[in-house]
Order: C-alpha cells, then sequence, then structure tokens
C-alpha cells in the first residue's frame, strides 16, 4: 500500500531557500574556506545542494552518527558509525544536517568534534523543529525550514528508507 503524502515545502521553495542561505554563508565565511561536514544518510542531498550555491573555497567530509535504535523514538545513546576521513585542526567547520529535533546527536557530536581543535564550527540544518529540542545548548546558526513536529520525508529524509529521493519536504498523512 502506498502512503499519502502532503506536501509541506514544494521543491521551488527549498530551491529557493538553499540559496538564501548560501549567500548567508558565503557572507559570513569570505575570504576563508569553508570544510562542510554531511550527516549521513539524509543530509546528503541537502549539502549537495547547498555546496553547488557555494562561492567560497569547501572541502567536504561524511561522518555518520546514530541516536536511533530500531525505533523512531531517540534512544539518547549517540553511536559514530562512520568517522571523518580528515582532521579538523585549524579548520572553519560547517556541520550540515537535514534535521534537528531533540539535539541530542548534535550536542554530542558538537562535544566531539571540537576535541579536534577546530577553527570553528557551526551549524547548518534544512529543517528544525525546536519544539522538540531537548538539549537547549544546541545552537543552529543556518536554518532553511522551522516546521512543526510533524513526520517529514523527501531531501534525504525517509521513512523505512524510501521517500528520500523526493524533490520536496512532505508529511506523510495517517
Amino acid at each position: 500500500m502506498e502512503d499519502k503524502i502532503r506536501v509541506l515545502l514544494t521543491e521551488e521553495e527549498v530551491n529557493a531557500r538553499i540559496s538564501e542561505i548560501a549567500a548567508r554563508i558565503n557572507e559570513d565565511y569570505e575570504g576563508k574556506s569553508v570544510h562542510l561536514i554531511c550527516i549521513l544518510k539524509g543530509g546528503v542531498f541537502f549539502t549537495c545542494e547547498l555546496a553547488k550555491r557555494l562561492t567560497v573555497p569547501v572541502t567536504l567530509d561524511f561522518m555518520s552518527v546514530s541516536s536511533y535504535g530500531s525505533g523512531t523514538v531517540s534512544s539518547g545513546v549517540v553511536k559514530i558509525v562512520k568517522d571523518l576521513d580528515e582532521p579538523l585542526e585549524g579548520k572553519e567547520v560547517l556541520i550540515v544536517e537535514d534535521i534537528i529535533d531533540s539535539g541530542r546527536t548534535l550536542a554530542y557530536l558538537i562535544q566531539v568534534l571540537m576535541q579536534r581543535n577546530p577553527a570553528s564550527i557551526r551549524l547548518c540544518t534544512l529543517l528544525d523543529k525546536p519544539e522538540r529540542r531537548v538539549k537547549k545548548q544546541v545552537t543552529v546558526d543556518y536554518t532553511c525550514f522551522t516546521i512543526p513536529d510533524e513526520f517529514v520525508v523527501g531531501y534525504g529524509l525517509d521513512y523505512d528508507q524510501r521517500y528520500r529521493n523526493l524533490p520536496y519536504i512532505g508529511v506523510i498523512e495517517q
């Protein structure tokens, strides 16, 4: 049976907002190089689209972390599944996420990455659900969209590994 998906943010809205955020990042990092850390798997679509719009020099690495077991609710235990390939010392780091809700994973991740002595760490997300935030110290520097507490898919976000390839952000209707 096919799930019914309601469009929350159209492909055009998402693309326009990514361009706006990229312009801000270009201003903020003018004269510097930015090291993007894409959080897999969901962040890959957003990271690629964002990187294409950046005019400052960009390097890129990937990391996979998990705080979810087999369920849909965070266990609170964070595990690094795939670590970075490159050292961070002295780099201007921009963590790129698909969605931030509780903040547990990112609070842990930022703490781990700070120990690797980057020049700075900032956070960029496609979607933010601040009403679900448990870790209030997680500050998002660049947010494309703040959304309500609904289960969203598309643009890298999945439901049971499906729907990542949708070019828009949708809500699975019950």
